[in-house]
């Protein structure tokens, strides 16, 4: 078990959470070992959300209202702590992501976001060593719900060629997250193209582009750099950013041809 220690609750979406977790628990006369047993984490996670050490999953707050009677109360606050679970320039984006009726995506390096399996993300953010991995991996995983909406966004990624042959965590690993790209695919709105080496130079070479779109609000480009990133909402420069998503666009196989690829890649994993 965690040692009690003091909290200003005001300090972070955290250190409230967990103050609210530590008064619901208390007032229920339980310890936390017992609260953990009831559901089913351990005692010492329980302590460690308690004291804004580690963030709780959606799992978590879910179990605890109900094991607590709390009616919600920490289910609700859990998307503001999921939000700080993202590096603080990626957040303005994961918003708009929410929100967003289509996705258009240019990847040269790794699989989009949306479309990662636990074990590729994992291996992806285990290379920069953060101290908070586990919260940014489910984090990251989270995202992904809008995917399972009643109506998702539509979402169409390129992948440039090399994305599907940098082994990323291994060649099991590397293998599953490209026969979830297949599945994906196979979705009615999910588009996946990829751009292969035989297009030589292109209109993508300066790296990553997003496009988002939105029922009533002009759309807006999202350009990732390394450990910052860039919205952009000027009319002008997002048409811009339009065009040249189409260019990568047409120098990209057909979406069969492109499921083709993948899964020729696959196989020689």
């Amino acid at each position: 078990m965690v040692a009690p220690r003091e909290l200003d609750p005001t300090s972070s979406v955290l250190a409230f959470f967990g103050s609210e977790l530590r008064r619901h628990r208390t007032a229920a006369g339980l310890s936390q070992d017992r609260l953990g047993e009831v559901v089913n984490y351990t005692g010492s996670l329980v302590g460690q959300v308690e004291t804004a050490r580690r963030s709780p999953s959606r799992d978590f707050a879910e179990r605890v209202d109900a094991a607590l009677g709390t009616d919600g109360a920490l289910s609700r606050l859990w998307p503001l702590v999921n939000r700080d679970s993202h590096p603080a320039w990626f957040r303005g984006y994961v918003q708009l992501e929410k929100s967003a009726t289509g996705i258009r995506s240019f990847q040269p390096q790794v699989v989009h976001g949306l479309l990662q399996t636990e074990g590729y993300a994992r291996a992806l953010l285990s290379t920069l060593k953060p101290d908070d991995l586990a919260d940014r991996l489910a984090a990251r995983l989270e995202r992904q719900r809008i995917l399972d909406q009643n109506k998702p966004p539509r979402l169409w990624v390129i992948l440039d060629e090399a994305v599907l042959r940098r082994t990323v965590g291994g060649p099991d690993v590397q293998r599953g997250q490209l026969a979830h790209l297949v599945a994906m695919a196979a979705r009615s709105r999910v588009v996946l193209q990829v751009l292969p080496f035989s297009a030589g130079a292109h209109p993508g070479v300066d790296g990553a582009l997003t496009l988002l779109s939105f029922t009533d609000e002009q759309d807006v480009a999202y350009c990732e750099g390394y450990g910052s990133s860039q919205l952009i909402d000027s009319a002008p420069e997002v048409e811009e950013c339009d065009f040249r998503y189409d260019l990568v666009r047409a120098a990209a196989l057909s979406p069969d041809a492109s499921v083709g690829m993948i899964v020729t890649v696959m196989e020689e994993l």
